[in-house]
């Protein structure tokens, strides 16, 4: 931070006392350029001290304020390139240092300090970013304690996301090793400083959980200063360590280190080593309970043989061997008893079997295909001779009435009236003649016989006087 000069600042020559030759008009413009150029070049750069009032940041991105103290004001406006430069927020009453130059914004004819960079008095500007953002993401809840989720007690594999060549993933590897050797790590490279920074861990943050890869992550780091840590101060990061599915350790600095990383963790480690051992805790302890256990049960198996050897010591031999000899035939007679019990089980369990295939073998008997196949050719056999009589029955009465028809029909056929001597006489036509009055003399006609025709002339027509009805005249 540059030093604030005690100097006093450099004077105008402008010298009113002299009497003027002719008299010279400015017009507004051309004396409001003149005084900014003047002021330019007297301030072009200095350091002024003094407390934010009237804080306006505008849509543009510029920034506007009053810088005041006791006695005076001075408006300044920070463009929008410088603000994003900014490490912590501008606020109302916040004492602050500014560097920059005077300059007349000419629309107003107003004096002002374009600021090239502010910096806070006292506070650091990264503490009061920290602080800043702290109390921000704590208002909106992100670090409310309803929002962290427990650890999986036995994850298959942890991620950790940190820098692949810092002393940070040895030692890591190095407890998990010693502690949990059958969890597996999945590293995820990233930079833990400078300005990539919080834009790779947030990708990282956002692959892990896109992927079914572990159950847990890691965001670790070794210390170092609050610049240093920057990068785990940042908002983006917060925001996407508290979008995660899966549940995250902040493992960065040491123990003595708080990020805002820290915060929006579901479980803050002290150290990136101690992270390893609360990842593998819950394995670590059933570990050791079964060592223990083991060691206990070593004790006592041995304590048992030593018991043993003790009383087996003060039993003479003789007697021993009687225990045993005793010992020996209730084991054989337990054995023989068994042995009965399991063939009567067998025996019931052969008879049950038996029985139960008697019964399977009946069902499928009854249930037997040939006995359907039998039963269904009866009953086809039966149905063929039912089909049979009823189709001689019907045959039996069409023929029936068949006879009787044409019996009926030959009875009304003229052929039946030709076998009785009659005949048919037909013009050259073909139609029937009914009456002398249809032939004449001369006309050619045919007559139907019952085995045959022949055809005749007529000669003469002779007319029935006793025919009813009239006769026609012949012409």
């Amino acid at each position: 931070m540059a030093k604030l000069s005690n100097s006093s600042p450099p004077q105008l020559d402008l010298n009113f006392d002299e009497p003027q030759l002719t008299r010279r008009i400015w017009p507004v413009r051309e004396l409001v350029a003149r005084a900014r150029d003047l002021v330019e070049q007297a301030f072009g750069d200095l350091w002024a001290e003094g407390e934010i009032s009237n804080y306006r940041p505008a849509p543009s991105g510029h920034v506007y304020f009053t810088l005041k103290d006791a006695d005076a004001q001075l408006p300044v406006v920070l463009f929008r390139r410088q603000a994003m430069l900014l490490r912590f927020r501008p606020e109302d009453g916040l004492h602050v240092l500014v560097r920059g130059r005077v300059s007349v914004y000419e629309q107003r004819g107003q004096m002002q300090l374009v600021a090239e960079t502010m910096e806070p008095v006292g506070t650091g500007s990264l503490q009061l970013a920290f602080e800043q953002l702290k109390e921000r993401l704590k208002a909106e809840g992100l670090f409310d304690s309803a929002r962290k989720r427990p650890l999986p007690a036995f994850p298959r594999t942890a991620a950790i996301v940190t820098s692949p060549t810092g002393a940070v993933i040895r030692d890591f590897l190095n407890i998990v090793r010693r502690r949990h050797s059958g969890l597996n790590v999945l590293l995820y490279p990233v930079s833990v400083q400078g300005d990539s920074a919080p834009a790779e861990i947030e990708a990282a943050l956002a692959a892990l959980n896109a992927g079914n890869f572990a159950g847990l992550i890691v965001l670790a780091r070794g210390g170092g200063s609050l610049e240093d840590l920057a990068a785990f101060n940042s908002e983006r990061v917060a925001r996407a360590i508290a979008a995660s599915r899966l549940p995250v350790v902040s493992a960065i600095g040491h123990e003595t280190d708080f990020t805002i990383a820290d915060f929006a963790a579901d479980l803050r480690a002290p150290t990136p080593s101690a992270a390893a051992e609360l990842v593998t805790e819950a394995a670590h302890k059933i570990s050791e309970r079964l060592d223990t256990q083991s060691l206990r049960l070593q004790r006592a198996a041995h304590f048992q043989l030593l018991q043993a050897s003790q009383r087996f010591a003060r039993v003479s031999a003789s007697r021993a061997e009687s225990r045993v000899s005793a010992l020996l035939h209730r084991l054989a007679q337990r054995v023989d008893d068994l042995s009965f019990r399991q063939e009567a089980a067998l025996d019931a369990q052969l008879r049950h079997r038996q029985s139960r295939v008697a019964e399977l073998a009946a069902a499928v008997l009854r249930r037997d295909p040939r006995q359907a196949v039998a039963h269904a050719r009866a009953h086809l056999i039966d149905y063929r001779s039912r089909i049979r009589r009823s189709i001689e029955q019907a045959l039996h009465a069409s023929r029936s009435r068949l006879s009787a028809l044409d019996a009926r029909l030959h009875s009304l056929s003229p052929l039946a009236v030709l076998d009785r001597g009659y005949a048919l006489v037909l013009t050259p036509e073909g139609s029937l003649i009914r009456s002398v009055t249809q032939v004449a003399t001369g006309v050619q006609v045919t007559t139907r016989l019952a085995d045959g025709a022949f055809a005749a002339r007529v000669e003469s027509t002779t007319p029935n006087p006793n025919f009813p009805g009239k006769q026609k005249k012949r012409s």
